[in-house]
């Protein structure tokens, strides 16, 4: 009875949805010199529900503070460190913050170890699956985004990702697609990234600019928006996996660990057009 009283009674650090808002709520905890409290716990404003029996400390986001934050963490962990705290962000885990907040205090008291190579220690050991998880959303994404060409000569696609990658696969789209104006959007999340292409310079690629806001007829009816070519588009690339495909070599259960059917609601090849009688054809 003590112990639930103790657990229920414990702060908990409700700190802005996002990551500047986390790094100024770890400079909260060490000014208030609450980080050695044994039940210290963490929620986002998002997620987070108030209790009568609860003792939240509600931070705002402060840059300053965030900053100096910031700076810390890179002279403790370095680019590559940094990454992974970054991507454990980005995991969107209901415990991330607390996650991240025992591998950093973890760092502090003891700067000359390599922090995060020890896995011996829970949170890290924590951090280090969620990042090869964040990792393998990542890489899939890169493979698996089809864009849909629209009538104002715009790439889009839609995507779904079970964490928040978006942040993470832009570099790759831009660079790799300098030549065309193209879209990403995160229906789970609310936001998506655009490419203008006119806004490029001999110097390199433009910036990404953030879809904040997006029609509903363009997320819920995308072919609405399609090009004339699209369909042609759509057409020939079913057409061509469908006449690549060796029947006797197929293996259900080996395509669907390298391409999990989660993915497949957005991938051309995956669907049949209501005028799919060239799928049949031979060649």
């Amino acid at each position: 009875m003590t112990q639930s009283l103790i657990t229920n009674t414990a702060p908990i650090i409700v700190y802005p949805s996002s990551f500047e808002g986390w790094l100024s709520a770890v400079f909260y905890v060490y000014e208030q010199r609450l980080q050695n409290q044994p039940y210290l716990q963490w929620a986002d404003q998002r997620s987070y529900q108030l209790s009568l029996i609860d003792t939240a400390h509600y931070v705002d986001f402060d840059e300053d503070k965030a900053q100096r934050v910031l700076v810390k963490l890179h002279a403790l962990f370095g680019h590559s460190g940094m990454r992974q705290i970054l991507w454990g962000f980005l995991s969107e885990q209901s415990d991330i913050g607390a996650v991240l907040f025992q591998v950093i205090k973890y760092a502090l008291d003891f700067p000359a170890r390599q922090v995060l190579q020890d896995l011996g220690h829970m949170a890290v050991l924590e951090l280090s699956k969620i990042v090869k998880s964040v990792g393998r959303e990542k890489h899939r994404m890169e493979a698996f985004v089809r864009f849909e060409h629209t009538i104002e000569d715009i790439y889009f696609s839609r995507v779904e990702p079970d964490f928040n990658v978006l942040p993470l696969i832009g570099e790759h789209f831009r660079q790799r697609y300098q030549d065309q104006n193209w879209a990403i959007y995160d229906l789970v999340r609310g936001y998506g990234i655009y490419y203008d292409k006119s806004q490029s310079t001999q110097a390199g690629p433009a910036p990404l600019q953030l879809i904040s806001e997006l029609d509903d007829q363009v997320i819920h009816n995308p072919a609405s928006i399609h090009s004339e070519q699209e369909l042609r588009y759509q057409r020939f690339w079913q057409g061509y996996f469908a006449n690549v495909t060796i029947k006797e070599r197929k293996n259900p259960r080996l395509h669907k660990q390298y391409l999990p059917q989660r993915y497949w609601k957005y991938l051309t090849e995956k669907q049949v057009l209501p005028t799919a009688a060239h799928l049949s054809e031979s060649r």
